[in-house]
């Protein structure tokens, strides 16, 4: 057996080490791991350089959960694959008897791998240097932690619980500088591991009950989703370990410490800038100190001046004291003519760079680096049918909300890299909003400091929901210990308050938490922050108990209403519900189950053999990964797939039909709304991503896939867009940018067959700002109800440059088999430019019939390249019309890449790219 001395004595585990004079931080991420079943010694021992172990222990590269390191150490399958999840153990005794699952434990006497806590070991070197400050910091553990450095303990799982908090330890006095250092960690599992729901074994079977049948996770502050949701399998570790990084800070005496950095206007002028940042100083020493807090001030990527200002300090020894910059008191902190962050749509997200620097004996002791925006955001609640409304500003400008929920990975597995990429394709589908949901978690650093470079705003639910907290099941007796859930609210405002991207705090998921805890996150919020909105829940039908306090700053409701539908609906169904229903006048939860394209569904479904006894293509490793009956109701999204296109004949087929389903229901649901444009506060999907490799509520796949609904919705929710109301026949200009703008448009009426029956130009036109134009009225121009007919329309700006276009497919009997009878286009593609990862072409339609939704694909070495960011996709082009096409793509290694062109009948155009 390997001995854990000789693994980690050789090992200084450092990912990088940045050094800016005196301070040094070294981010610790090779670990080792092992059960506490299975290791004799106490933390004392575990954490000295003598230890010897007579155990194997499992090399994890942290951030990493207890599953997610078994796992990387091939002991338990990849979770994510096929029914894979159903071999291996649960934390739940009582589901672990009721599916078998104890016969899978990998360890020897003991039926639940998860019941007792694991040791992370690791080690790490100090540099040795007098008058140094050691810091230890982890970002996020769950769920209780015990810390132990060169056999001293220097924090208990009293003090370390919760899965939001982030702890930093002095272990200035146990540390070694100069030598290895030697750290324990004792990961304890939740206090209440919660009861999941039965399993979706079944295709089209019962769906499955949030947060478990009595919500019992709750009762622990964590991922409430990880005993398992509608859209995800239970975790079967519940995500226990150290699931955010871990550093190591050698500072000076004097430590910077809850930075806090505010803008505002003065007067309300956008070009008078006032900016404000305090620091909290801490004095780790036992004597007194005298020094200066520097702070510069500069601009990220454009030109602008530097303010650079000091303050001097008097500490005593072991005291905090707070340190302010202010404008009243800086003169300099008076901006003129910023540049303004904005979010996606409605300009650019200009950053400034602020570093902070304390000094004292001609040494300097901290720095801090922070990149913020100068905005403002606000909130205002009116009446609407009946309801309250809520709006949103940016900089005093009402900003339209588009976006929906972000849901964690099943297993917490997401870095910088992941996070990148799925912000930006949440970014090229003209998202604006993306919404922190209240069952998962509140994400890293790195996700933050994304969104606010993309220009991203993020709503934040803590975490409640109504059904672990009473409001649909559970209790609000949970979580069960309230001062944990206040360290964790604490926490967490301290980390995000300074991110321009965030946008509002909310209570929680449809539900509240008892008044205690609500009025932890309230009151919190406006003392810790006090720069952004607070509203009670994302449910207005959510109400508060009388005497409760509404939302920050003018204490009412939340003006916010989720509920769905869930499920498939026409387009005239979505702007009946946008014209009439109440909870439509701010939807923050809508959506369909948006199946994913055919080149991914072999790895989220490795058998796909088709069971005879279900509809075709299906079996029931489909109801594993979400194919339920449920709230989505994907047995009623795939009978109407089959009633308006016609039975699958294929894998390729049924695909194909799906994504025809996912364009029409992601158009319908974002064009209705928008059509009330100064009606409703925006719309929100349920949901945007996917925790697992899922076949519901996503605009692209746990494999960064987009579907066809994710281009709709690009499409839909661009800044200037024409479309088509199915209710009156309107053609209707959306014009959500904040200027008054001129136009033409042209308007194509195509048979079943592809050739023009009508068309018309509408020649120079104004629409206003934040306005809706109806151009025309198209009712006069149908030739049937049993007709198919195709509507094109295209709109550009007053130098004839193409601003929108948008295609429609209309039946009044819902019957279109005919897109079937349509001939084979004629494709040419044209290479414009490329670099080492994107593309420019130009594809064109030059035969005499239309080229119908049509799916671009990048292929490399047969494969396709997933998580590519097109400009658009699932196109269609009348006859002699050509698309500019631009995609961006991560950078590989291919012997053979390839652009495929496939119309909605499979017809495939191949063009070899150089």
């Amino acid at each position: 057996m390997h001995k854990v001395s000789n693994f980690l004595s050789g090992i200084l585990c450092l990912c990088f080490l940045s050094k800016t004079n005196a301070q040094q931080i070294q981010k610790l991420t090779h670990f080792y791991m092992q059960s506490s079943s299975q290791v004799k010694q106490d933390g004392i021992l575990l954490s000295s350089r003598d230890c010897k172990s007579s155990s194997y222990w499992f090399p994890v590269n942290v951030p990493s959960t207890v599953l997610k390191g078994l796992v990387d150490n091939h002991i338990y399958p990849n979770p994510y694959i096929g029914m894979n999840n159903m071999y291996i153990p649960d934390a739940s005794d009582s589901f672990n008897t009721k599916y078998s699952l104890s016969q899978y434990s990998y360890l020897p006497n003991e039926e639940n791998p998860w019941k007792k806590p694991y040791w992370y070991r690791t080690s790490f070197t100090l540099e040795k240097a007098s008058n140094k400050t050691y810091l230890l910091d982890f970002k996020g553990i769950n769920y209780r932690a015990e810390v132990w450095v060169n056999g001293e303990k220097v924090a208990d799982s009293s003090q370390m619980v919760g899965m939001f908090a982030e702890y930093e330890i002095n272990i200035t006095k146990a540390a070694h500088a100069g030598q290895m250092n030697y750290l324990a960690v004792k990961i304890y599992p939740l206090d209440y591991p919660g009861e999941p729901d039965s399993e979706q074994l079944k295709a089209l079977g019962p769906f499955f009950l949030n947060g478990g049948p009595t919500g019992d996770i709750g009762k622990n502050v964590t991922m409430l989703s990880s005993v398992g949701w509608d859209w995800m399998p239970p975790v079967r570790d519940r995500n226990m370990g150290i699931w955010q990084p871990v550093f190591v800070k050698t500072i000076g005496a004097i430590s910077l410490e809850k930075p806090h950095i505010t803008t505002k206007f003065e007067n309300n002028d956008t070009t008078k800038a006032l900016v404000n940042a305090a620091y909290t100083l801490a004095n780790h020493s036992e004597k007194e100190v005298n020094g200066i807090l520097e702070i510069i001030i500069s601009p990220e990527k454009f030109a602008g001046n530097t303010i650079h200002l000091t303050r001097n300090f008097h500490l005593d020894k072991n005291q905090t004291q707070e340190l302010n910059f202010s404008p009243e008191k800086f003169a300099q902190l008076h901006i003129s003519h910023p540049k303004l962050w904005w979010p996606v749509g409605y300009g650019n997200p200009n950053l400034y760079n602020i570093t902070a620097k304390v000094t004292y004996d001609n040494a300097i002791s901290d720095t801090n680096h922070i990149q913020f925006g100068i905005r403002t955001v606000s909130s205002t609640a009116k009446l609407e049918r009946g309801v309250t409304r809520r709006d949103f500003y940016v900089n005093g400008k009402r900003v339209y909300l588009v976006g929906g929920a972000w849901v964690p990975d099943l297993l917490v597995n997401r870095d910088s890299m992941r996070y990148e990429e799925e912000l930006q394709l949440c970014k090229t589908a003209n998202v604006n909003l993306v919404r922190i949901w209240g069952g998962g978690i509140t994400p890293p650093d790195n996700f933050w400091n994304i969104a606010d470079r993309l220009g991203l705003l993020v709503w934040s639910d803590f975490w409640i929901t109504g059904d672990t907290q009473g409001e649909f099941k559970g209790s609000s007796d949970w979580p069960l210990q309230g001062n944990v859930f206040t360290q964790n609210v604490i926490s967490t405002i301290y980390r995000i308050r300074n991110h321009p991207s965030l946008l509002v705090w909310t209570g929680g998921n449809e539900g509240h938490a008892r008044k205690e805890l609500y009025d932890v996150m309230r009151n919190n919020v406006i003392t810790l922050d006090g720069t952004r909105p607070f509203i009670p829940s994302s449910s207005g039908f959510a109400h508060l108990p009388k005497g409760w306090q509404g939302s920050y700053p003018d204490n009412q409701p939340s003006g916010v209403y989720s509920g769905g539908p869930y499920a498939w609906k026409k387009p005239s169904d979505y702007f009946w519900l946008a014209d009439t229903a109440r909870d439509w006048v701010f939807k923050d939860e809508t959506g369909i189950p948006s199946q994913p394209p055919m080149s991914t569904l072999p790895k989220i479904i490795p058998n796909l053999t088709w069971d005879t006894t279900l509809p075709y293509p299906l079996n029931h490793t489909w109801g594993y990964h979400d194919a339920a009956t449920g709230a989505g109701k994907y047995d009623d999204y795939y009978n109407k797939m089959v009633q308006y296109y016609g039975q699958p004949s294929s894998l390729n087929d049924f695909s194909t039909k799906m994504q025809l389903m996912n364009w029409v229901g992601y158009q319908g649901i974002f064009e209705a709304a928008q059509h009330k444009l100064n009606e409703n506060g925006g719309v929100m999907l349920w949901k945007l991503n996917a925790a697992f490799p899922s076949v519901i509520w996503q605009i692209y796949d746990w494999y960064l896939q987009p579907n066809a609904g994710f281009y709709a919705m690009q499409n839909a929710c661009a800044p200037i867009h024409i479309q088509l109301n199915p209710k009156n026949s309107d053609i209707e200009i959306i014009n959500k940018s904040y200027e008054n703008q001129s136009f033409t448009a042209n308007v194509s009426l195509i048979d079943a067959l592809g050739k023009e029956i009508k068309k018309q130009s509408f020649s120079k036109f104004n629409s206003d700002s934040s306005a809706v134009k109806i151009l025309g009225n198209l009712s006069k121009w149908m030739v049937g109800k049993n007709n198919l007919q195709y509507v094109f329309l295209q709109l550009n700006d007053a130098h004839g440059n193409s601003i929108s276009k948008n295609v429609y497919w209309l039946n009044e009997q819902n019957n279109y088999g005919d897109i079937e009878k349509l001939p084979a286009p004629n494709i040419t593609i044209t290479q414009n430019k490329s670099d080492v990862n994107s593309f420019d072409f130009t594809v064109k339609n030059a035969g005499s019939n239309l080229a119908f939704f049509l799916n671009l694909q990048l292929i490399a070495d047969g494969e396709e390249i997933h998580s590519a960011k097109w400009s658009d996709n699932y196109i269609s082009l009348l006859s002699g019309s050509s698309e500019n096409i631009a995609v961006h793509f991560k950078k590989q290694s291919f012997q053979k890449l390839e652009l495929e062109v496939t119309d909605v009948n499979g017809n495939v155009t191949k063009l070899e790219l150089n």
